[in-house]
């Protein structure tokens, strides 16, 4: 087995690292030698074959390193200029830079440097000027045969030469302790190689592809646990055993009479998925995706209805109290006059009335309790709680959503994302659910005209804004920014509120924000669908649920400062009953990739595109923050580059479980000790080997 011993040292125990640079050390999370050998190089410096001076020819451009034997710093006459003599064991040059007098205290008698230039003659000798060069400690021969540089995150306390000297001090002394934990038979089959030379490799390539080969073996490793831990996590899920929710077609009829619209097509398919889940004995744990608009609610809905008439109680948590009431209303709306009892609790309820529904809640007589995270509170209670709906999925970190399932003896889990979310995202993020979708628009929704434009014609904007409102449109005016910051001088919410209420008068103007209290913010969103205001100025506290029939034009500002697929859920808060939607885009960027950026969303309304090149652009974490899935980082593995990878890996840890499902055979103890090791203590899935 791995021996753990050895890499789990602590880091302060390796030569050059005290108490104060150990600390230093753990704010970049390197607390032993293991996190060494982990601490990736962000980039290269690839040097070309050093040559030697006694070989040197006018015109070549050549990579040489050699002692600095003499230092002449002249000021005058001008420009100033320094010249060094170098040495190699063949013989001596010339190197000369100018207007560097910076230089004069960094290039010293004695040291050793590697420089790279074209070569010329001056006076009968050989000279180099204004080369490139590195300044080197320790053993020349060490210099010589380095073929890569690799440059590492750091600390300026710490230095740039101490992380390249640990993981020189690593390998040297604990790459023994290496032991790969992939079969020979493995490696070969996937081309890959073995763990102590990707570790070397990663660190000290000796070219662009040797550490690509490196790269692969690693970036495989973090894919293939990854995929492990999921498929453990769902099957365990899938194990346990809960009551079965039936849906006859007596009930499935009053469900749908309820709905003052015919269902699509992919929301019967989505249903009908759904219904088997919940007729199992096993609990259901399913994603129902769908772009904005799609009408996720109405099938979530559906399933709290099917819940409902076997007796069973259902939780619905929503991340804002908006979003929640809003739901709260929908439901009862359509539930007028029926025996379904339900009740809202959010965290602005008085004393008394949140105290009442607790008391309901416990004691049965609450069917569908609708709240935010205040459901999440200990002295919540449920009678029977069999399902639980959780909208906007990425909203809510992993433990937040296993305190709220842990409130039933295992309910069925039902969970909705407006995001579209890319295909290699979905197989990691949320790779322990069943996968629904719904890709069919709501009939009648018309595609939304979207425009970018620059700040030179932002007047346009207003005047186009002016006559929809005339024509009876409401409106968002969306800011990334709450109050004004001269240091990314961008406008914000608060300010441009006032100034809009002047240039759009006499339509009305209203102000909704995160930092507003609950109350305040619901009343705001009460006087906009009362028409009381015509336009809504607005921080992205509107990008998640909100449905205004009549909002069908959104303006953006400082657009660039939004991620897409952020954009496109704002975009979704337009048109939704049926109007022409109209998105303007405003920017004053001139970088390239922020209009191409802005033009894709102005080219499609394809969510999942959009979604892809928002993953491609930012990656995993900026996409909406992995970490909080429980989820480990990817140091290597990139999920747009390594889509191949990571099917290939997930396919392999399928076939692996399929062979030895708790991997006890004798051959696997090296992976399950490694699973456990990488993501046993954030996925709870095996207990510890």
């Amino acid at each position: 087995m791995t021996n753990a011993t050895g890499l789990d040292t602590p880091v302060r125990y390796l030569k050059g690292v005290g108490p104060k640079r150990a600390d230093l050390l753990n704010d970049l999370g390197i607390g032993t030698v293991r996190d060494v050998l982990e601490h990736f190089p962000r980039r290269y410096r690839f040097f070309d074959p050093v040559g030697s001076i006694s070989e040197l020819q006018v015109g070549q451009e050549v990579t040489i390193v050699g002692e600095i034997t003499r230092v002449d710093y002249r000021r005058f006459p001008r420009p100033p200029r320094i010249t060094c003599v170098v040495a190699d064991r063949s013989g001596e040059c010339l190197v000369k830079w100018f207007n560097c007098g910076y230089l004069a205290e960094r290039l010293k008698e004695g040291h050793w440097i590697k420089i790279r230039g074209k070569v010329s003659e001056w006076r009968d000798r050989l000279i180099f000027t204004n080369p490139q060069f590195e300044l080197f400690d320790g053993d020349p021969g060490a210099i010589e045969d380095q073929v890569s540089q690799p440059i590492y995150p750091h600390q300026e306390q710490l230095g740039k030469a101490l992380i390249p000297s640990l993981v020189r001090t690593a390998l040297a002394q604990y790459a023994s302790y290496l032991q790969d934990w992939m079969p020979p038979e493995q490696r070969a089959a996937s081309g890959l190689v073995d763990l102590p030379r990707a570790y070397r490799s990663i660190h000290e390539p000796e070219s662009d592809e040797d550490w690509q080969i490196a790269r692969k073996r690693l970036a495989y490793d973090e894919l293939f646990f990854m995929q492990l831990g999921l498929t453990i996590t769902h099957r365990n899920r899938r194990a346990a055993s809960v009551r079965k929710l039936h849906c006859t077609e007596a009930v499935d009829q009053r469900i749908r009479s309820r709905f003052p619209f015919q269902l699509t097509a992919a929301q019967d398919r989505v249903i009908e998925e759904i219904v088997t889940d919940l007729a199992s004995e096993h609990p259901m744990s399913r994603l129902i995706q769908g772009d904005v608009g799609a009408g996720k609610t109405v099938v979530a809905l559906y399933a709290a209805l099917v819940a409902a008439a076997n007796r069973a109680q259902v939780a619905i948590m929503a991340p804002t109290e908006i979003l929640a009431e809003q739901h709260f209303r929908k439901i009862n709306q359509y539930m007028e006059g029926a025996r379904v009892r339900t009740a809202l609790l959010v965290g602005n309820l008085p004393k008394s009335r949140r105290a009442e529904v607790l008391r309901q809640t416990a004691e049965g007589e609450v069917d569908i309790l609708i709240g935010t995270h205040a459901l999440l509170e200990s002295d919540i209670q449920f009678a029977d709680l069999a399902l639980v709906v959780i909208d906007e999925q990425h909203k809510f970190g992993v433990h937040q959503r296993f305190t709220i399932r842990s409130k039933g003896a295992y309910p069925h889990y039902l969970v909705m994302t407006a995001t579209p979310i890319p295909r290699s995202l979905a197989l990691t993020v949320f790779g322990d659910l069943d996968l629904s979708v719904i890709d069919e628009p709501p009939p009648g929704k018309l595609p939304t005209v979207t425009q970018v434009h620059n700040y030179k014609s932002e007047e346009k904007v207003w005047e186009f804004l002016s006559g929809r409102l005339a024509a009876g449109d409401q409106a968002y005016v969306v800011y990334p920014l709450l109050e004004d910051s001269e240091k990314l001088e961008l406008k914000s919410a608060t300010s441009s509120a006032e100034h809009l209420t002047g240039r759009l008068a006499p339509h009305r103007v209203g102000l909704i924000h995160g930092r507003m209290k609950g109350e305040e913010k619901q009343h705001v969103m009460d006087l906009f669908h009362r028409r009381e205001i015509d336009v809504l100025v607005a921080t992205v506290v509107i990008e998640v649920g909100i449905d205004v029939p009549d909002a069908n034009v959104l303006v953006v500002e400082h657009a660039e400062r939004f991620g897409l697929a952020q954009l496109h859920q704002l975009r979704g808060r337009i048109g939704r009953a049926g109007g022409q939607g109209y998105c303007l885009l405003l920017s004053d960027s001139r970088g390239q990739n922020a209009r191409q950026r802005l033009g894709i969303l102005a080219e499609t309304a394809d969510g999942f595109k959009i979604a892809e090149e928002d993953l491609r652009i930012r990656g995993p974490g900026e996409f909406f923050g992995t970490a909080q899935h429980g989820l480990p980082e990817l140091k290597l593995a990139d999920l747009v580059e390594d889509y191949a990878l990571l099917l290939a890996a997930k396919q392999d840890a399928q076939r692996l479980l399929r062979q030895d499902p708790d991997l006890n055979w004798t051959r696997h103890r090296e992976i399950r000790s490694e699973l456990v090791r990488r993501l046993g203590h954030r996925l709870k899935l095996i207990e510890a080997a």
